[in-house]
C-alpha cells in the first residue's frame, strides 16, 4: 500500500514499491499517475521500470467489488541512453481480473516520450515526486495511532514544517484516457488502485505492492519494514473482511485517548468502511479533491497527509505546509509531471 519506501526491503528493489497514486481530470480525459522507485531512501536504487514487472491500473465501476478494466504497461531493459520500451494493454470484463490473460496491445513507446494510440496517450519516466509532508510530524502521528494515545506535538511545529522530500524523485507512468472511451465516459462513478506484479520462477505472477488511498502503510503499519502484513497481496474485495477490525481499532483507541469521538468504537468502524475496499473513487469529469469531508479522485496538489492525519484523528490537523511547496514538480500540460 502507499508508502515512500523508507524501508530497508524497498531500498533494494524500489521499482516495484508504489509510492503514490493519483486520479483527476485532464483534458477532456482521466489522469491516472503511478508512482514508484523513491529516491527518498538515498540508496543505490536502480532507476528506470523493472523489465520482468507488470504494472497495472485496475478500474472498477459503480461500486463493484471486481475490476473491469486494467491497463498493464510492461518495459523492456535500458538501453545505452537508459531509454526503456514500453507497451500498453487493455484488458476487460473477465480478463482485468486474470492475470493469465494478455490483453489488446494499444501502445508501443519508449520512456520519457509522449505516444499515443486509440483513446489514450501515455508517458513515462523519471520526475520530480510532486508529493510532500514534513516527517518530524509523521512520527508524532505513528506514535499515538501505534499506542492509542494522545498526539504529542511538543517536539513538532506547523511553523517550522520542512518537506521532507524535497528534492527526491521517482519513476511515474502517466497514462490519460479521453473520454470517448466508452467504458469511461463523462459522468462515470469509478474505483481505482494499482499494482505492481512480478513474474515467478513457476512461470506465473505475483502480487508485489498495491495502492489506493494514500498513506496507508505509514500510518497503519510503519514499523513493518519487511512488509509481512499481508495488506500488499491481497484483493481489495477482501480489506474490510480481513482487515477492517484492525484499522477500526487502531482509529478508535486514538481517538479515544485525544477525546475527539463520542462513540470511538463506532468512528473507528466508519474510518475502516472509508479506507476499505482501499480503492480510490472518482467520477469521472469532476475537479478531483482528496480532502477530510469527501475524497473524489486525488490530484498532485492535494494535501493527502494533512487529510489522513485529520480522518484518522477525528480532528482537523495541519501539516504546516501548503501545494505551493512542490509547485515546481506540476505542469498544467500532459503528462503534468515535470522530468527530473
Amino acid at each position: 500500500m502507499s508508502h515512500h519506501l523508507d524501508t530497508p526491503l524497498a531500498a533494494q528493489s524500489g521499482q516495484l514499491f508504489i509510492d503514490d497514486l493519483y486520479v483527476f481530470n485532464g483534458d477532456r480525459a482521466t489522469v491516472f499517475v503511478m508512482d514508484v522507485n523513491s529516491s527518498v531512501t538515498k540508496a543505490d536504487i536502480k532507476r528506470g521500470f523493472h523489465a520482468e514487472a507488470r504494472y497495472e491500473i485496475k478500474i472498477h465501476f459503480n461500486g463493484g467489488d471486481q475490476e473491469e478494466l486494467t491497463y498493464r504497461v510492461t518495459f523492456g531493459e535500458p538501453d545505452g541512453a537508459g531509454k526503456q520500451t514500453l507497451q500498453l494493454y487493455e484488458l476487460t470484463a473477465a480478463d482485468a481480473r486474470d492475470d493469465a490473460a494478455m490483453g489488446t496491445p494499444i501502445v508501443e513507446g519508449r520512456t520519457g516520450e509522449v505516444s499515443s494510440g486509440g483513446h489514450v496517450r501515455i508517458w513515462a519516466g523519471r520526475i520530480t515526486d510532486p508529493f510532500y509532508i514534513d516527517l518530524d510530524e509523521l512520527a508524532t502521528i505513528n506514535g499515538a495511532v501505534k499506542n492509542g494515545a494522545k498526539v504529542d506535538h511538543s517536539a513538532w511545529r506547523a511553523d517550522k514544517a520542512k518537506n521532507s522530500f524535497a528534492g527526491t524523485t521517482v519513476e511515474s507512468i502517466v497514462l490519460e484516457v479521453s473520454h470517448d472511451e466508452p467504458m469511461l465516459r463523462d459522468g462515470t462513478q469509478i474505483g481505482v488502485w494499482c499494482r505492481t506484479m512480478l513474474a515467478t520462477d513457476a512461470g506465473g505472477w505475483r502480487q508485489i505492492n498495491r495502492a489506493g488511498h494514500p498513506m496507508m502503510w505509514p500510518v497503519f503499519w510503519p514499523t513493518d519494514t519487511d512488509f509481512s502484513n499481508p495488506a500488499n497481496v491481497r484483493h481489495p474485495s477482501v480489506d474490510l473482511k480481513e482487515d477492517g477490525e484492525e484499522i477500526a481499532s487502531a482509529v478508535a483507541g486514538v481517538v479515544r485517548a485525544n477525546g475527539t469521538a463520542p462513540d470511538p468504537q463506532a468512528y473507528g468502524w466508519s474510518v475502516a468502511r472509508v479506507l476499505y475496499p482501499d480503492v480510490l473513487p472518482y467520477q469521472v469529469g469532476t475537479p478531483a479533491n482528496y480532502g477530510f469531508a469527501a475524497r473524489n479522485g486525488r490530484t498532485m496538489a492535494d494535501n493527502a497527509p494533512e487529510v489522513m492525519f485529520s480522518l484518522v484523528l477525528n480532528s482537523g490537523m495541519t501539516s504546516g505546509l501548503t501545494p505551493d511547496v512542490t509547485k515546481a514538480a506540476r505542469a498544467d500540460q500532459f503528462p503534468y509531471v515535470v522530468p527530473a
